[in-house]
């Protein structure tokens, strides 16, 4: 029988002390060397496992690492059995979504005959579809961090490898079930990823060799004309189970009698009890009401110890204060969520576009016009619309919807009048659309399109203030200038975190306080195959981190960055993600959360964490 939790972590940081005061030289401080690269200028390393960690070295440096299929501490076949029988059969090996187009998936575990026709025709027609990959349990919706070994092909004896897709996963229908998983994880030092959706830029719900909880069967909704909890507020609210998704929440309050609505992202698909509230949660209507995480009422939260928790204004406020913006797969499993819920008004919504044909095809021209669109971003957001646009090489910008909630055609297009006007004076030709919907529901149905899976991208991002753009509209555009030069794309939100919430409300969350004053939040995209070489993958994420997301940062000295959709590689995460919130949000970690049984990539408490050997294992530096 394995030792007790408290007996694994006092011996779990006992070893790491002695690990760091062993000798670094390799042949003496373990016990076998191994060169995995299969070249000689690669860096040896060499494994001595000892209680429930692997002990590595790699590229000069020692690392204390979770277990892993083929380490002596990775779980015996009796111990996942007994596991599977604790969460009712719903323990299964992870396959890539690809796999039934090849004859073998090669996995960890070993190899598996995967080769189905029918299966495989599904997979081309559905791969590029959001809501497939969804639901099925350890997709990545963008591919990059899967490493892309195992995408759809006609060839059946192409190789299909995981890649960094999960080895294990448990499809979780009870609460038990997540609670079973974590323990596991937590007792054998396993890497351990929460998955709902997949619906991430960042690669959170993947990892080499790791267990997956996936909270997707968790579908429950419940609403309330009147909440009665732990905080001042009595109106209206919704609770939602863990795997539910915006669109699913949207119309069961849009069935009511007059309708409701709540904060949720721009993307119909994505859950609204997970990493979108826990990285924040902005979307079209959050110039009136902040953040998702602004308006959450309440969390049912399980904890690294495996403990169902309550998390609200009065029972683990800090608790509460941590999971409303700081840091998605950080402080715990939430299975449950209250937020908020609003009334619905008539709203209406804008299109346009510019292309080489709307400035005969004069590039500065072009630039100018989007110069001018730029400059008016602190004046939408202080009238209270939500823009959503992309930017793309080839004089494309297109701008689909302009948001006007509770505003007429008429009221929108008054506030969006003076840039038409000086486009206009530029000798500008363009097309606009403007139609007014009953309700900002069937608005967000008719204009925000859905997005497409199966993209492979490194994803980076910057939000410029008000001062920002009052001040260096002009330094602004010479970095989108730049970013565009570098063979990235632009994608742009505009709204304003603080525009329609009380500033005595502004702290109540972790949500990095320099997003009350930002009027215009980028994501700029890298394409790039997720299994590139090596070396092109590294020159790459240099060129994103220091010269397209750099130069944004230089433009932007006011801004921050927004965890859901950013680069996290940037220099001086903490301080971009969270500002002056980052110490607290440590110190939470710490107590909730002390020996790393949850992981997201630049979270709190994460500094030391690596994925060493090109991205594979999980491991504390030591």
């Amino acid at each position: 029988m394995r030792a007790t939790i408290a007996s694994l972590v006092s011996n779990a940081l006992l070893l790491i002390q002695q690990a760091a005061a062993a000798p670094t030289d390799t042949d003496t401080w373990n016990e076998t060397t191994v060169d995995i690269s299969g070249d000689s200028s690669a860096d040896s390393f060499s494994v001595a496992s000892i209680y429930d960690w692997t002990y590595r070295r790699w590229n000069g440096a020692n690392y204390a690492c979770k277990c892993y299929p083929g380490d002596p501490c990775w779980p015996s076949t009796l111990q996942w059995n007994l596991l599977n029988a604790t969460v009712g059969g719903n323990l299964q090996i992870s396959i890539p979504p690809a796999a039934s187009c090849y004859n073998t998936f090669q996995g960890l575990l070993g190899n598996i005959s995967t080769y189905n026709a029918a299966q495989c025709a599904d997979v081309h027609a559905n791969y590029a579809s959001e809501q497939w990959q969804i639901d099925l349990p350890t997709a990545g919706l963008w591919t990059y961090f899967t490493n892309d070994t195992c995408r759809p092909t006609t060839n059946p004896t192409d190789s299909c490898t995981g890649g960094y897709f999960p080895t294990i996963y448990i499809k979780a229908t009870t609460i038990a079930h997540i609670q079973a998983g974590i323990l596991f994880a937590k007792n054998n030092n396993l890497r351990l990823i929460i998955r709902n959706t997949g619906h991430d830029f960042l690669g959170r719900s993947v990892g080499w060799g790791a267990l997956v909880i996936n909270t997707h069967s968790f579908k429950d909704i419940s609403l309330t004309s009147s909440y009665r909890g732990a905080c001042n507020y009595t109106g209206s609210a919704i609770t939602v189970g863990a795997g539910v998704q915006a669109f699913e929440a949207l119309s069961k309050l849009h069935s009511l009698n007059p309708p409701k609505i709540m904060v949720t992202g721009e993307c119909a698909t994505v859950g609204v009890a997970g990493g979108l509230v826990q990285g924040g949660g902005h979307g079209p209507l959050t110039n009136f009401y902040g953040f998702l995480a602004d308006t959450a009422l309440e969390f049912q939260v399980i904890t690294a110890d495996g403990v169902l928790r309550t998390a609200n204004a009065k029972t683990n406020p800090d608790l509460f204060w941590a999971l409303r913006g700081g840091g998605p797969s950080a402080f715990g499993v939430v299975v449950q969520a209250t937020y908020k819920t609003f009334d619905d008004y008539s709203s209406s919504g804008t299109t346009f576009a510019l292309g080489p044909a709307n400035v005969n095809n004069n590039d500065t021209l072009w630039w100018d016009a989007i110069a001018k669109f730029h400059s008016y971003s602190n004046h939408f957001v202080d009238n209270g619309l939500y823009i959503y646009y992309e930017l793309y090489p080839g004089l494309s910008f297109r701008v689909q919807p302009v948001v006007g909630v509770n505003k007429t055609a008429a009221q929108l297009e008054a506030v969006l009048q003076p840039l038409f006007n000086d486009w206009t004076a530029m000798g500008l030709t363009f097309d606009k659309t403007t139609t007014t919907y009953s309700t900002f529901y069937e608005l967000y149905n008719a204009l925000f399109e859905s997005e497409v899976a199966g993209d492979s991208a490194l994803t980076g991002g910057w939000a410029f203030s008000k001062t920002d753009v009052a001040k260096n509209n002009a330094g602004i555009i010479d970095a989108f200038k730049n970013v565009l030069n570098n063979g990235a794309l632009l994608v742009g939100h505009m709204w304003n975190g603080g525009h329609g919430l009380p500033q005595s409300q502004w702290a109540d969350s972790a949500i990095n306080l320099r997003f009350r004053n930002v009027s215009d939040k980028l994501i700029t995209i890298l394409p790039l195959s997720g299994n590139a070489p090596l070396a092109e993958k590294e020159a790459a994420q240099r060129v994103l981190t220091d010269v397209v997301d750099g130069g944004l940062r230089a433009a932007g000295p006011n801004g921050a960055a927004y965890i859901n959709e950013a680069d996290p590689f940037q220099p001086n995460w903490q301080t971009a993600f969270w500002g002056t919130n980052y110490p607290k949000l440590l110190q939470l970690r710490q107590k909730w959360d002390p020996t790393g049984v949850f992981y997201s990539v630049s979270t709190p408490g994460t500094e030391k964490w690596e994925q060493i050997e090109y991205g594979t294992r999980l491991c504390k530096k030591l």
